[in-house]
């Protein structure tokens, strides 16, 4: 009979003592670590975050006209769908000057969109628009606009993406403008009045009946 071959065995380790092993000489082994009793009368530590100043509970004293607005692409898509001016149908929505606010992540986001978005591109570029630099790396715009309200209370955000506006209610004291708010029909005082009138007429009838 011929000799038998042996198979080699692939992705086999050597076997290693354990650094606890009492084979071990007691200079070699592993101490185990004490465990440090807490004192219960020492106080407790926690780090909490620093509440701005700037808040009366949740009415932010920040905010006011002119009104610093921040903008998302999604926001800048929409009001090209819905053909609304966005510096005028900011200031007919809060009845104040606005200022909209772009950041340089949120041009980044338009400029790699590419040929598709270039009236978005270019309403982005309009003078009245207030350009914000960003000194963070990375350019998602997301991060940054709930980075930079976060940091400072005194902007509103304008936008239509449900992650985003999740992420940014969780921040006290920052209000959020988004497609309701835009699409809602404003009011004349004359038609207010006849409104008014009406219920009052329809108040003092059923009184009489």
């Amino acid at each position: 009979m011929g000799k038998q071959k042996k198979t080699r065995k692939y992705a086999t380790m050597k076997r290693m003592l354990s650094l606890r092993d009492q084979r071990l000489k007691e200079k070699d082994r592993l101490k185990p670590k004490k465990k440090e009793k807490k004192d219960p009368s020492a106080l407790k530590e926690r780090e909490v975050p620093q509440h701005p100043s700037c808040l009366f509970f949740q009415y932010n004293t920040q905010l006011g006209p002119p009104y610093h607005i921040l903008v998302d692409t999604n926001f800048i898509n929409f009001s090209i769908k819905a053909k609304l001016d966005l510096v005028q149908s900011m200031m007919d929505c809060l009845y104040a000057k606005c200022i909209p606010c772009i950041t340089d992540c949120v041009m980044a986001e338009i400029e790699k969109l590419g040929q598709k978005y270039r009236v978005a591109l270019r309403i982005a570029k309009d003078p009245r628009f207030e350009r914000l630099p960003c000194t963070h790396k990375g350019t998602y715009a997301d991060d940054c606009l709930v980075q930079r309200v976060t940091q400072h209370k005194c902007y509103i955000v304008a936008t239509v993406d449900r992650d985003l506006k999740r992420r940014i209610r969780k921040i006290p004291g920052v209000p959020i403008i988004s497609s309701s708010a835009f699409l809602q029909p404003t009011f004349s005082v004359a038609s207010l009045l006849n409104m008014l009138h009406e219920l009052v007429y329809s108040d003092v009838c059923s009184v009489m009946s």
